[in-house]
Order: structure tokens, then sequence, then C-alpha cells
């Protein structure tokens, strides 16, 4: 037989998919894959039912539902003043992944270079190699999370086409700061180059942070492909409902790319995000309150254990550093070894670096879990630590 696609046979399984194949096997609490272990709103899940009983179940239009459409421009009006055409420069994908996919299919050719900023999500550098591009990679490192100004500027050149930009960021729960956002914004007029803006954790941000689209900064908006997710906003992950906000000389194309990936998404979900999409304000905020008191919760369980906890302004997760446990091995046996005997799984952070060299003594937890959940998990936490001193630790490492 001849070989089949190079990049994908050398593309391994996702480390999520390993982990959370290990954490069923042994029983554990997964806390690795971020996705919450709770239903969405009521009346949102009870408006996608409703819908798929009025007898308009064929195929929508290729951008999405007028409805959706109209809301999502509505939302960006609302949250941050931008004022958008839902007729022309709105697009409804299956996913942000696939709205990712279809952005980045939209603007890039063969050769072209990507700005990508690790950590990052796995995702992004494949699709990027599959398109024929090459990327260039900058590194984000902890604790701090800041923006390396010289590298970034440096790794922008004649060549650049996009840059893909995750805020709020996962692993690594930053927010990009104004200033940060300003820099990349003039890198990119300089440059003449795109945003690809991956904003599906833009409701969820903590202690007084605000999320700020790179496209409400002066000369961006016309350069900027901005991408909301109502799996991330509304709890409901399973759906894949994911929308593109981006200008009317952009959108064609990446409607195109949307065409010969999915073509469309299923009207009944796209009518219910729409309702989700027009709830009050209390509901948007009370996804920051009611995460955040999840994130503190577990953040202060593991700084008890021993961990070394980092700050989370935003997204799902918390980062936490092993090192002062003891634990003699890389991120990938502490991951391993912690769902095996605590019977509680994280994920390494290393994972989300596709560069050499990368960080070996952190890993993520998801804490978008049931209180009683987080409880178990910490309960587990302690149990194992109390069985395990440094020694014991050290020759499991």
């Amino acid at each position: 037989m001849k070989p089949q696609n190079d990049l994908l046979s050398a593309t391994g399984t996702t480390v999520f998919t390993v982990m959370s194949a290990l954490a069923m096997q042994h029983g554990a609490i997964n806390l690795g894959q971020g996705f919450p272990d709770y239903e969405g709103p009521e009346d949102v899940v009870r408006a996608a039912a409703d819908a798929l009983l009025d007898n308009r179940n064929q195929y929508p239009p290729l951008t999405g539902l007028p409805e959706l459409r109209r809301a999502v421009a509505a939302a960006n009006r609302r949250f941050y003043g931008l004022e958008i055409d839902p007729d022309s420069e709105v697009i409804v994908t299956s996913g942000a992944t696939e709205a990712l996919t279809a952005c980045l299919m939209a603007v890039l050719n063969p050769g072209d270079e990507v700005v990508l900023l690790e950590p990052l999500y796995d995702t992004y550098l494949p699709v990027v190699k599959l398109l024929g591009a090459v990327p260039k990679l900058v590194r984000l490192s902890p604790p701090k999370w800041e923006l390396p100004r010289a590298e970034l500027a440096a790794a922008f050149g004649p060549k650049t086409k996009a840059i893909l930009l995750n805020s709020p960021m996962n692993p690594a729960s930053k927010v990009f700061t104004a200033a940060e956002l300003t820099f990349i914004a003039d890198l990119c007029q300089r440059h003449d180059t795109y945003a690809v803006c991956d904003e599906v954790y833009e409701h969820l941000t903590f202690d007084g942070w605000r999320h700020i689209p790179l496209m409400t900064l002066p000369g961006m908006r016309e350069r900027c492909m901005r991408i909301g997710s109502a799996g991330k906003t509304f709890s409901l992950t399973g759906w894949k409902v994911g929308y593109i906000t981006t200008d009317r000389g952009l959108a064609p194309n990446v409607a195109k790319a949307h065409q010969n990936l999915t073509f469309t998404t299923a009207p009944n979900l796209q009518r219910a995000v729409a309702v989700g999409l027009a709830k009050d304000d209390a509901y948007f905020e009370s996804l920051s309150t009611d995460l955040q008191a999840k994130r503190d919760r577990l953040a202060e369980g593991l700084a008890a254990l021993g961990f070394g906890v980092l700050p989370a302004r935003g997204s799902y997760f918390v980062t936490a550093d092993f090192t002062p446990l003891g634990f003699a091995g890389d991120d990938i046996a502490f991951c391993r070894h912690l769902t095996e005997v605590a019977k509680v799984t994280a994920i390494p952070v290393s994972a989300f670096y596709p560069g050499p060299d990368a960080p070996k003594h952190f890993v993520r937890f998801a804490f978008c879990k049931r209180v009683e959940v987080l409880e178990e998990a910490l309960s587990r936490l302690a149990a194992w630590k109390a069985a395990h001193g440094p020694a014991s630790l050290a020759a499991a490492g």
C-alpha cells in the first residue's frame, strides 16, 4: 500500500485521549479534560429540544441561521461595543475547532508563516502544517506567562501571514493585558498580517480581569477573525456550535472554507444558542462567579497539599508545580502516577509545548466540575500524600 498522509500518520493520540482512557481504566476522577460534568442552562436545552419538533430540520443557511447570526452580532455590541453586520460578518460553524481551521484556510497559502504562542492547544500546530504553512513558535513561560516582546517581534517577518492568539489562554489561564494586545496589534499592522483569535473562554475570567478582543483595538477590525464557542459559554461542549466574527472583506473566504469542511450546523442547536446569547447579564456574571469559587477551592486545596499553584485569571484550568512534593520524574510520569495511585487525573503541561525543552514539572487541573467532585479529588490527593512521603515519591518518579 502507498503511504498515507505523512503528518497525520506521524501524529500520535492526543494526551487528552490517553489520560482520559487511563482515568477510566483506574477509576480516577478526571480533572484532565476540560469539560463540565454538569448540564447547561435549562432554558437553552429546552429551546433545542423544542426546535426539533417544529419541522425545520433541513439544511440551514451556509453561514448560519439568521436568528443566531443576529444574536452573535448583538452580543458583540453588548459586551465589546463592536458593530457587526449579521448578514455579512458572522459565520456559524460546527464548533470552535472547525472555526479555527476555516479561519486559517481562509488566509493561508503554502509557505506562509504563522506565529503561534506556546503553550498551545494541540490542534493548532497540525492544522497549520496540514495547510502547508510554516509555524513560528514563541514561548510564554511559567509562572508569570509574560509576553516575550523581543522574541515575538523577531518572529514576524516578510512571510508572516497571521498570528494565532488564544485569550483567555489554555492551559496558562492567562488573560492578555491591554498593553500586550496593543503590542500585538502594532506588529500585525506593521507586517500587514491577520489575527486568528481563539476567544472561546471570553466570558470565563476572574478577579476583576476582563477579556479584551484584539478586534476592538484601533486598526484591527479588518484583520481579525474572532472565534466564540457556545460549548464554553453555556457548558454544552457536546453541541459543537462555534461562531466567527470577522470583517466583510474576510468573511467570504471563511465561509468558503466552512462550506468545504462541514457546510452547516444542526439548526435546532443554532436556534437554542441564539436564546442563550440573549440571556440577561446575571447569567454571564454568574459564569465567572461560580467558576471562580471552584477555582479557589481547588487552588487552595492543592496549595495546602504542597503544590505550587500558579495564578489562573481565566478559562477552566489551574496549573500547579509538583516540584515541592519531591517527585523525581517528569510531568508525564507524575500524571500517570497520580492517576494510577491517587486516582485523580491531570494533564502534563509539556504536552502543550511542541518545541524542545518544554517545562517538565507543571500539570494542569480542570476545575469546571461539581463541587463535590472537586472535594473528593482533594480528599483522594490528601490520602495519597499521607501514604507517600518524599522518599516514596522520589522512588516513584
